[in-house]
């Protein structure tokens, strides 16, 4: 059984940094891509950053590019999403979740992720 475990958010003011990560255990990851999402109150869950896992070619998304990295350490089998410039609309609950069908390129749509961590709330103030 795959499990995936975010840690790392919490409340900090706009400008500031946070490090989310995510533990993956239950399986060999070498193969998949890990993703990052997010979903602000009201809102759709939209599409963060990703990585594949056997290639390290990542993708983020337009409104983080530039602030927002993506990182794997394959022997911890964790993922992390280093979180800059933070503003009040980054503000929402960030999942990890790993694709297990991905390729040389990360994928962005959430339908095709098989498993998802529990969440981690980021809350942003101004």
């Amino acid at each position: 059984q795959v499990q995936l475990t975010e840690s790392g958010g919490g409340l900090v003011q706009a400008g500031a940094s946070l490090r989310l990560s995510c533990a993956a255990s239950g399986h060999t990851f070498s193969n998949y891509g890990m993703g990052w999402f997010r979903q602000a109150p009201g809102k759709e869950r939209e599409f963060v950053a990703a990585i594949s896992w056997s290639t390290g070619i990542t993708d983020h998304a337009d409104s983080v590019k530039g602030r927002f990295t993506i990182s794997g350490d394959n022997a911890k089998n964790t993922v992390y999403l280093q979180m800059n410039s933070l503003k009040p609309e980054d503000t929402a609950v960030y999942y990890c979740a790993a694709d297990l069908a991905a390729g040389v390129f990360p994928r962005r749509l959430g339908q095709l992720y098989a498993y998802w961590g529990q969440g981690t709330q980021v809350t942003v103030s101004s």
